[in-house]
């Protein structure tokens, strides 16, 4: 070849052959004897110009660089050059010269000097971009962790990597087979509709998930995220589609797992039950972890208490929780002698069966150092065995869940407490004593703790006469109770005395005023357990006293700022009790005011809380018209109160409750006159005598002979002593009712007091002897003076409505 052909340059790696190269045809010296349309195109010089000159007359530096090296002269060679461009610019150019003979040389003859060359060439930018592209298919097929396959237009394998999908059951060469010859149907009728598509639309598939199993090894299967692109010539005729298999498998189990994790967590953090949270810890396993899971829980759970083993390890469990459907494979009972803090893992029996393979997994329910129960999962023969990440899995849950069982023993510990403590503050739900029978509902407004702030007492006082109860502390839960714990005590122990209502809701008042000072004070102490002790709420409360009495008939009512009692009687007629509330417990400083009504016979008194009446939904006048109507309904005294009283608290469902609602409704009773009978004395005591013989003869017309000597010496006493210290007007009053009842009411408002007289003392015994001699005695004061009287039981069988 002569050397004036074409400049040498740096040799290149040959120039890929691709669409858009020029070229140009040259005979032995190098003149241009052909001329391609690309090459016209791309140096914008016609043929009729180049025809006939030196290729190197078209270089911008004709004489620089040497010629090919000798021993290319026969061989192809490339390299770099600047062509000027018939517009007057440069353009710089990759080159490769072809040599061409019209006959190829003969073995060991020299070699003949090619008689032409074919010189392609192309701008180095698209050269370079033409290399990448060869250098980026070359490394894509030999990549190891992406699987890569080119397919026609049938969708017949064409070309593939080593790595195409990442397990057994692939046949050696897979030029020209389908996916379904080596795939599961399904899973290769899957993949080829979402080629079909990329084919059908040239609208590329990126990172599309299935999962794809092989003939030969079904199993579970591996999880390919595919990506796809249609290949199509210049002309746009469509001749394949390549496809990207990237084998995501564990990422998709991770990310299962996961999920498992979340949603079971929330599971069983959503509920204070332990059998609720058992129940819902093994509907979170199956399917997504097991087809059959088993949850035991230790017997001391179920009652709050901190289980523990015994000396040998082992625990009580109760099956608390099964969920899904097994075979007679599944673990049904507990593994025999397997402590509940152990892991257990079964394999098959199934001696031809690898023996790594798990198939029931069963791991301790363990929380704050205590082992609460366990939880066992199977899977069933044919499916999936477990491996190590599902242990891990079972155990994190198991984690969650035990400590959701601990926060619901815990707490069940504590409402068992809160619930205790409420029911032994409330009197029965229903009660029968001379004054009236009464029956109560408390519905709280907290359902989960089923504990707060209302409560109602009936509480007997002397002469057969009852007090009833009810009140309200602000706010709901525990520290209400403890609350309402506090003032219902004080209540019992003020009616002890057997004060008026006014005066009773005045002393109510100073202990609720001294508690609110009590909360009130700074905290002092340096213990800084102490000063982190969380205060007590603000205390406030309301509370209705009413006093009822079956020999008059007469109710006293007082109220500190809670809603007033209805009265129904026989007749239809509802009223309410027209008390001038006072303020709530703890303002101090105004007097409460008593109302007096006269109540018939047989009739309810209904006293309640506001939550009764008054809501977000309803204001308290529409409440009280409530009440009112169902008081008033046809053959509401045909029904016993028991249900009565929840017919009404009825009108009020239980989850829409903002407030406590309690209701004591009392039927009340009255004494016959022949049960009782009152003799003025005169302030003289040869009256005494007098006294004794009319007790004797009225306790023979009772049928109480027996009691005749005990009384008579009681109300000498008594009577003794009135006369004595207080002078006249004197008045005794027996009372069959239950109990014989013996009261001597004088105008003194001196404090009778008992003591134990001297050997040498004349007198000081009276007192004493009248509580030796009765069942209770006390002292209460009246608005004319005071009473003192004594109670005796009435022997079985004797006469009287409501001796027993």
């Amino acid at each position: 070849m002569d050397e004036e052909i074409l400049p040498f340059a740096p040799v290149h790696p040959g120039l890929p052959f691709a669409d858009g190269a020029a070229g140009a045809l040259l005979d032995a010296k190098g003149r241009i004897i052909g001329w391609t349309p690309t090459a016209e195109e791309l140096f914008s010089l016609p043929a009729a110009r180049v025809l006939g000159r030196r290729l190197r007359e078209l270089l911008k530096d004709p004489g620089a660089g040497p010629g090919p090296p000798s021993e290319l002269r026969s061989g192809a060679w490339s390299g770099e050059a600047v062509v000027r461009t018939g517009e007057g610019g440069e353009l710089k150019v990759e080159f490769q010269v072809l040599p061409l003979s019209d006959a190829g040389p003969s073995a060991g003859a020299p070699t003949e000097q090619p008689a032409r060359y074919f010189v392609l060439g192309a701008p180095a930018r698209t050269a370079d971009r033409w290399r990448q592209d060869r250098a980026f298919t070359r490394e894509l097929f030999l990549q190891d962790r992406l699987g890569l396959a080119v397919f026609d237009e049938e969708l017949r394998l064409v070309r593939t990597n080593t790595h195409l999908l990442p397990y057994t059951g692939l046949p050696e060469d897979l030029r020209g087979h389908r996916l379904g010859d080596f795939l599961e149907a399904k899973d290769a009728a899957a993949v080829e509709r979402r080629l079909r598509e990329v084919l059908r639309t040239g609208l590329p598939l990126v990172r599309v998930e299935e999962t794809v199993r092989t003939i030969e090894d079904p199993g579970r299967g591996a999880v390919m995220a595919i990506s796809a692109f249609r290949l199509q010539a210049p002309d746009g005729q469509v001749f394949g589609v390549t496809a990207l298999f990237t084998d995501v498998t564990e990422m998709r189990r991770a990310g299962e797992r996961l999920a498992v994790l979340q949603r079971a967590t929330a599971a069983v953090g959503a509920s204070l039950s332990v059998a609720g949270t058992a129940e819902d810890l093994a509907a979170a396993l199956v399917p997504a972890l097991a087809d059959f899971a088993v949850v035991e829980i230790a017997e001391a759970v179920f009652t709050g208490e901190e289980p523990a083993p015994a000396p040998d390890g082992s625990m009580p469990l109760r099956r608390t929780a099964v969920a899904g459907r097994t075979s007679a494979e599944a673990p049904l009972d507990s593994p025999a002698g397997a402590p509940p803090d152990s892991v257990v893992l079964a394999r098959p029996d199934d001696p031809a069966k690898p023996a790594d393979l798990l198939t029931s997994l069963t791991v301790p329910l363990s929380a704050r150092g205590s082992v609460l129960g366990r939880v066992a999962v199977h899977r069933e023969a044919g499916e999936t065995p477990y491996e190590e990440a599902d242990l891990d899995l079972l155990r994190e849950i198991a984690g969650h869940a035990a400590l959701a069982l601990d926060n619901a023993r815990r707490y069940t510990r504590e409402h068992r407490a809160s619930v205790g403590l409420q029911r032994s503050l409330l009197p029965p739900s229903q009660a029968e004593t001379v004054a009236v029978t009464t029956a109560g509902v408390y519905l709280p407004a907290d359902t989960g703790t089923g504990v707060g702030g209302d409560w109602f007492d009936v509480i007997p006082l002397s002469s057969a006469r009852v007090a009833l109860v009810a009140g309200d502390v602000v706010g709901h839960g525990l520290g209400a109770t403890a609350t309402m714990g506090r003032l219902h005590t004080a209540v019992r122990t003020l009616a002890d005395l057997d004060l008026e209502p006014d005066e009773l809701l005045e002393h109510l008042d100073d202990l609720v005023s001294q508690l609110r000072v009590e909360t009130d004070e700074p905290e002092q102490s340096d213990d800084a357990a102490e000063r982190t002790r969380p205060r007590p709420d603000p205390i406030g409360a309301t509370c209705l006293y009413a006093v009822y009495d079956p020999v008059s008939r007469r109710c006293s009512v007082a109220s500190a700022g809670h809603p007033p009692p209805a009265v129904a009687a026989q007749d239809g007629t509802v009223t309410f009790v027209p008390v001038n509330p006072g303020p709530p417990l703890g303002v101090s400083g105004v007097p409460f005011e008593v109302a007096e009504v006269d109540v018939e016979p047989e009739s309810i008194i209904a006293l309640y809380t506001d939550g009764l009446i008054e809501s977000r939904e309803r204001d308290l006048d529409e409440g009280m018209a409530e009440l009112t109507r169902r008081l008033s309904r046809p053959g509401v005294f045909d029904t016993p109160l028991r249900e009565l009283g929840l017919d009404i608290v009825s009108a009020r469902p239980s989850h829409h409750l903002t407030d406590d609602i309690t209701l004591l409704l009392a039927r009340t009773h009255v004494l016959p006159p022949e049960d009782q009978v009152v003799w003025p004395v005169a302030a003289d005591p040869a009256a005494v005598a007098d006294v004794r013989e009319a007790t004797a003869r009225q306790l023979d017309a009772w049928g109480l002979t027996d009691l005749a000597f005990t009384t008579e010496l009681v109300l000498s006493e008594l009577v003794t002593n009135a006369i004595t210290y207080a002078g006249g007007p004197v008045e005794v009053r027996l009372i069959r009712a239950g109990r014989l009842i013996c009261e001597v009411s004088d105008p003194s408002a001196t404090q009778p007091r008992m003591r134990r007289a001297l050997l040498t003392d004349e007198g000081g015994r009276g007192l004493y002897l009248v509580a030796q001699l009765t069942t209770r005695w006390g002292c209460r004061y009246t608005r004319q003076g005071k009473t003192i009287w004594a109670e005796q039981e009435i022997p079985d069988g004797a006469g009287g409505r409501f001796c027993t």
